[in-house]
């Protein structure tokens, strides 16, 4: 069975740093449809916004390609329900999209906005750990 996961921001600028590293893996497996992403109209803003800082200094050919394989490859949904969890307002959003798609993870690299280990089912991982898991 395909993993369900919706992946937090960092992971998507952590792949568009680091060819090399397990977020660039993840993302691939995404791309590849190993893993089933998802994503929604706010994520997909949070991705292009952030992506686009200057202090990353990534060209405007390099977050469009980006941003066309992750639409090409993740299904978009419409979150119903607003969520309140996380101490950080926009991490909400992944959460949100999440429960709308019934995805079993959400991957981030940033455990302190995300608390708890799950949230109604759904798992809050690392990059490593999800990583394990596909391995698994």
């Amino acid at each position: 069975m395909t993993p369900k996961a919706v992946y937090d921001t960092n992971i998507i600028i952590s792949a568009a740093l680091s060819p090399s590293g397990i977020p660039s893996s993840l993302l691939a497996l995404a791309v590849d449809g190993t893993v089933q992403l998802y994503v929604s109209l706010a994520i997909l803003e949070e991705y292009t916004e952030v992506l686009r800082r200057p202090k990353f200094e990534l060209s405007e050919e390099v977050i469009t390609n980006l941003m066309r394989s992750i639409t090409e490859a993740a299904v978009l949904v419409h979150p119903s329900r607003t969520i309140s969890a996380s101490p950080d307002q926009s991490d909400n959003r992944f959460l949100e999209c999440a429960q709308e798609a019934g995805a079993e993870y959400v991957v981030t690299g940033n455990k302190r906005h995300f608390p708890f280990p799950e949230f109604e089912g759904i798992n809050i991982v690392s990059p490593a750990e999800f990583a394990r898991i596909l391995m698994e």
